[in-house]
C-alpha cells in the first residue's frame, strides 16, 4: 500500500509515522517535481498510491498541480486528507468523482478565527487614530465601542466559525451565526437562515464571511448586502474571494457600508498590482495568510496521522466530506 506526501511533510513527521505506517510504501514529492523513496529518486510512472496527504506546504510551494495529478491519473487512489476546509476547487470534485474518499482539514480554524479577532478589536479600539494623534503631538480623547457591546454576525459556522465563537464569549460580545442548518449552539446567541441576512446586517459591527463557495454564495456580498450593512462597520472575508462582488464593496466603503474591510482572500490571487484594494486608505489586505499560524503545520500533521491510523485500522474518519459538498 502506497503513500504519497510531500518531502517537508514527511521531514515533520518524522519518527511518528513509523507506527503508524510501518507497513506502508512512503513516496515523496519534492519542491523540484522529484518522486523519491527513502531518500532516493525513482520514476514517475512508478508512483501509484493508495494514500495522499495534500499538506498545507504542498500549496505555496507549487507542489499542488502534481500531487492532484497523481490522484487523478493513478488506478489504487483510495482515500484522500487535505489540508482545506473548503472543496470549492474543481480539483476536489474530480478526486470525489474518482471514487476516493476525501477527508478535510481543520488546523487553520484557530490561526483564522485569532486573525478575525484581531483584526476586529484593532478596528473597534481607535488604535490608528490614536497613533496619528501621537505622531502628530496632539493630546486627543478618543471614544470607542466596547468589545461587550458590539455585535457580531458570521455568515458559516463550521469549525472556523466555532473558534471565533469560543474567543469572543468571554469579552461578551453578542454573536448571531448564519447558516442553513437548524439546531442548537449554545456558543452563540442566536443561530438564523440565509433569508434573515436583510434584517441582521444592519444592526452588525463585525460581519465576518466564513461560509463554502458555492453556487447559492458565490457573490453573496453584493449591492444589496453592503447596501444593509449598518454605517462604520466592518468587514472581514477569510472565506472566499468570489463570495464577495469587489466592485459593489468599493462603492460600499465609499459610502461607509461598510466602513472598513480585511480582506485576506481576493477573486483573482495574487492580487493584481494596481488593484485598488492596495491603497484604498478603508482596506487592509492580507495575502491569504490567515492560516499561517506557527502551530497550523503540526495540528495538520496531527489530523492526518490519526485518521490514517483509522484509515489503516478500518474505523470511520474524522471530517470526511460527503459527495454532495461537490455536488455529486
Amino acid at each position: 500500500m502506497q503513500l504519497l506526501l510531500t518531502e517537508a511533510a514527511l521531514a515533520r513527521l518524522g519518527p511518528r509515522l513509523a507506527p503508524v505506517a510501518r507497513d506502508l510504501d512512503v513516496v515523496t514529492l519534492n519542491r523540484d517535481g522529484v518522486f523519491k523513496r527513502n531518500g532516493e529518486a525513482i520514476a514517475a510512472d512508478t508512483v501509484d498510491p493508495e494514500i495522499f496527504w495534500l499538506s498545507l506546504d504542498s500549496f505555496p510551494t507549487g507542489m499542488m498541480p502534481a500531487l492532484f495529478g497523481k490522484v487523478l491519473q493513478g488506478t489504487r487512489g483510495r482515500w484522500a486528507q487535505v489540508f482545506s476546509a473548503g472543496l470549492d476547487n474543481p480539483g476536489f470534485r474530480a478526486v470525489m468523482a474518482k471514487g476516493l474518499r476525501v477527508s478535510k482539514g481543520s488546523a487553520q480554524a484557530i490561526p483564522i478565527a485569532e486573525y478575525v479577532v484581531a483584526h476586529a478589536f484593532s478596528l473597534l479600539h481607535p488604535i490608528e487614530p490614536a497613533r496619528a494623534a501621537q505622531a502628530a503631538g496632539e493630546w486627543k480623547r478618543l471614544s470607542f465601542t466596547e468589545i461587550g457591546h458590539s455585535r457580531w454576525l458570521l455568515v458559516g459556522f463550521g469549525t472556523i466559525g466555532h473558534e471565533i465563537a469560543k474567543r469572543l464569549r468571554p469579552f461578551g460580545a453578542h454573536l448571531t451565526a448564519v447558516r442553513r442548518s437548524g439546531g442548537v449552539e449554545p456558543s452563540v446567541d442566536r443561530l438564523a437562515q440565509p433569508a434573515d441576512l436583510p434584517a441582521l446586517l444592519p444592526e452588525s459591527d463585525v460581519v465576518v464571511l466564513a461560509c463554502a463557495l458555492n453556487d447559492e454564495t458565490r457573490g453573496l456580498a453584493g449591492e444589496a448586502f453592503f447596501g444593509a450593512m449598518k454605517p462604520g462597520s466592518i468587514l472581514i472575508n477569510i472565506g472566499r474571494g468570489e463570495l464577495v462582488d469587489e466592485e459593489a464593496l468599493r462603492d460600499g466603503l465609499d459610502r461607509d457600508q461598510p466602513g472598513h474591510a480585511v480582506l485576506d482572500v481576493f477573486r483573482t490571487e495574487p492580487l493584481p498590482a494596481g488593484a485598488w484594494q492596495w491603497s484604498h486608505p478603508k482596506v487592509r489586505v492580507t495575502a491569504h495568510t490567515s492560516n499561517g499560524g506557527d502551530g497550523t503545520l503540526t495540528r495538520g500533521d496531527d489530523q492526518f496521522l490519526e485518521n490514517l491510523r483509522r484509515y489503516l485500522a478500518g474505523e470511520p474518519l474524522l471530517n470526511e466530506a460527503a459527495r454532495s459538498e461537490v455536488g455529486l
